[in-house]
């Protein structure tokens, strides 16, 4: 019996020997262009979907187009890209401030009147699935060689324990001894100072109370700074106001001025398809970390503060009902944009993921922090601990095993370091600690993992530098597999993306990818990069099969914790696996809120019967996608689930 080549061999044999004749004849060029062409067909065969994936690119109209640095999948199915300025310091003046919003399914797009700039916020899905979105931009960064006018941090001080004091922006202080003046640009409320009364000797003691507010000169120049500490009379006060109330600056110089943020706070109403104003948080933030709890409240973490420092460890909470903020009663430093994942017993596993701000010797030190005593538990053995700023952390699929992977990252700031370990804690065993897992594709900054609801992890893109610096961009893509702690190649994405990019998973099984913030646009670094506005969607290999399971009762549905709900499908024997998916959110390498969840289940005659889990821990209050997966891990698309916030415990 002679043998006969498959039809995907002859395919890849035709072709390829169609390159070696067009070389020949050609030369270079013509080879380079045939090998495109082939790559093209190759990838668009169905064998080669069928193992690797496809990837195609949104026609987005161009009134839609934004430089999205934030995106949120909302249980309307709809997703929200928000840009604000779009790191655009001209956007910002302009206070062009944008979010479209985005229908997959239809392909519509809606732009989304915004109402302060969101750029660098952080976001969280609420129990009634709204979006809180918090912080943003007070200020665009200023280098030290931009800097026009002499400015710093004012200190305020109030000394009337009967009453605080609003300042309006545009409050000048003048210094007694050097007589220039500076003027606020925010307003700013100044507390009431505290008076205390000694029980036995009944004497009365007022301690001054402190407020800041950034300051600038009122003229361009470099005579207009100061060197020396100096007190301020305030403007515009009248009375015991004058003795009261006063400000003190150290230097206010020409040196670099960081990004500021600012206190407010909005729920997106997917519903009403606009943002609600909820009251401020009690520190800016820009760069913060949002992390929803057990309980349905919202922890706020980290962020620049008002003035361009990183908040010095002063953590608060968001209460959905009451729409306020309220301190951690203790402090804990974090850099920017730290993961912190809900873990088992209400707690919060701090992984050392972290982008962008914050000294490199305080708080990037993975472990376990517990809300109610601020104990932190370091877990070690964390590899290249120097290049976790930038790196991707996950919790791997499914959530009751309390794996989590940190995936590459880099040095602190603009550092050239890059790695490609990926490193997994298991917060189950006695002593949590970190071990290698199998290596990334490349040394990679950047990179977007997306749990899928076979099970398994896609990891796409990066760059082997900062913002893709020497054109360093890693167009690779792989798919994890927990299980057999093994990665394989897929279908290389179709453009690179590295800083202020992400991912998201979609439910009907695919995934969209978003975004990138190149430093500069050409290997030698002369030209300046242009931000990536294409979406691109990826198809995985599991919808390239010949059926897919269904559930048919496709009308969301509330489910409590620890209840059963059935839902029917065609042929329940096949199914396998039911899974539960928080909807992402993601911004600047932090997703804290993507997780799946296994769930028991029952065949019944025409469908399956699955049981929530009771651990509120688990699955926090919310929004869910529901999968069916058969017995070739292919999923449905999913349906979705309310999962509501546990009753309050009876006192």
């Amino acid at each position: 019996m002679k043998y006969r080549p498959s039809r995907r061999t002859r395919r890849f044999g035709i072709g390829a020997a169609a390159i070696t004749v067009l070389a020949g004849m050609n030369g270079p060029a013509l080879y380079r262009f045939s090998s495109d062409k082939y790559h093209a067909y190759k990838i668009n065969q169905p064998e080669y979907k069928a193992e690797n994936g496809h990837w195609d690119v949104v026609d987005v109209p161009q009134q839609y187009r934004i430089s999205t640095i934030h995106a949120a999948l909302l249980h309307t199915g709809k997703v929200l890209l928000v840009a604000g300025s779009g790191n655009n310091a001209k956007n910002f003046a302009a206070k062009s401030f944008r979010s479209v919003l985005w229908d997959p399914e239809k392909n519509t797009f809606t732009n989304i009147p915004t109402p302060k700039d969101l750029f660098c916020s952080g976001h969280s899905q609420l129990p009634d699935g709204k979006l809180l979105v918090a912080g943003g931009t007070q200020r665009y960064e200023k280098l030290k060689g931009d800097v026009e006018k002499a400015g710093g941090l004012m200190f305020v001080h109030n000394e009337d324990p009967d009453k605080p004091k609003t300042l309006p922006a545009g409050t000048r202080f003048t210094g007694k001894e050097s007589g220039k003046t500076f003027v606020s640009k925010d307003p700013l409320l100044v507390p009431r100072a505290t008076k205390k009364t000694n029980p036995k000797t009944k004497k009365v003691t007022v301690s001054a109370s402190t407020a800041r507010v950034y300051v600038e000169a009122l003229r361009k120049g470099r005579k207009y700074q100061t060197g020396t500490e100096d007190n301020y009379r305030i403007a515009g006060l009248k009375g015991k106001d004058r003795q009261n109330f006063y400000g003190i600056a150290q230097k206010l110089s020409f040196d670099k001025k960081d990004f500021q943020g600012i206190k407010m706070a909005y729920e997106f109403d997917p519903v009403a398809e606009r943002y609600i104003p909820v009251d401020p948080m009690n520190e800016a933030r820009w760069y913060p970390t949002l992390t929803g709890l057990q309980d349905g409240k919202v922890l706020a973490v980290s962020g620049l503060d008002e003035i361009g420092q990183v908040v010095p460890g002063k953590n608060e909470i968001y209460d959905p009902k009451t729409k306020k903020w309220k301190y951690l009663p203790k402090k804990r430093f974090f850099p920017t944009y730290p993961a912190l994942f809900l873990t088992g017993k209400g707690r919060i596993f701090y992984t050392g993921s972290n982008a962008g701000y914050g000294p490199d010797d305080k708080g990037r030190t993975p472990g376990i922090w517990d809300l109610k005593s601020n104990r932190f538990d370091v877990v070690p053995g964390i590899s290249d601990p120097d290049a976790l700023e930038t790196s991707m952390s996950v919790l791997l699929p499914p959530a009751q095993d309390q794996r989590y992977m940190v995936l590459g990252g880099g040095g602190v700031g603009e550092d050239a370091t890059s790695t490609a370990k990926t490193r997994i804690a298991d917060l189950r065993a006695d002593k949590p600690r970190f071990r290698n897992g199998p290596e990334l594709y490349a040394k990679a900054r950047y990179p977007s993992s997306v749990i899928l609801p076979d099970d398994t992890v896609l990891t796409t893109n990066g760059s082997g530098d900062y913002r893709g610096r020497g054109d360093t961009n890693v167009l690779k893509a792989e798919l994890y597999t927990p299980k057999t702690n093994t990665a394989r190649p897929v279908a290389d994405p179709l453009v690179g993306r590295n800083y202020h990019s992400g991912a998201l998973l979609l439910p009907d099984g695919r995934v969209m990818t978003f975004g990138s913030d190149s430093l500069f646009g050409d290997k030698a670094n002369t030209k300046p990069g242009e931000f990536q506005q294409q979406i691109d969607l990826y198809t995985p290999p599991y919808l390239f099969r010949d059926s897919r399971p269904k559930l048919t009762d496709t009308a969301p549905r509330t489910v409590k914790p620890g209840r059963k709900s059935t839902y029917r499908t065609a042929h329940p024997s096949a199914i396998t696996r039911m899974r539960l998916i928080r909807p992402g959110s993601f911004t600047h390498v932090t997703n804290v809120e993507q997780r799946s969840i296994a769930l028991d289940f029952t065949r019944t005659k025409d469908g399956v019967t699955v049981t929530l889990p009771k651990d509120a821990s688990l699955v926090p209050p919310g929004w869910y996608m529901l999968n069916a997966v058969d017995d070739q891990g292919t999923p449905s698309k999913a349906v979705w689930v309310k999962v509501p916030a546990p009753a309050p415990p009876k006192k």
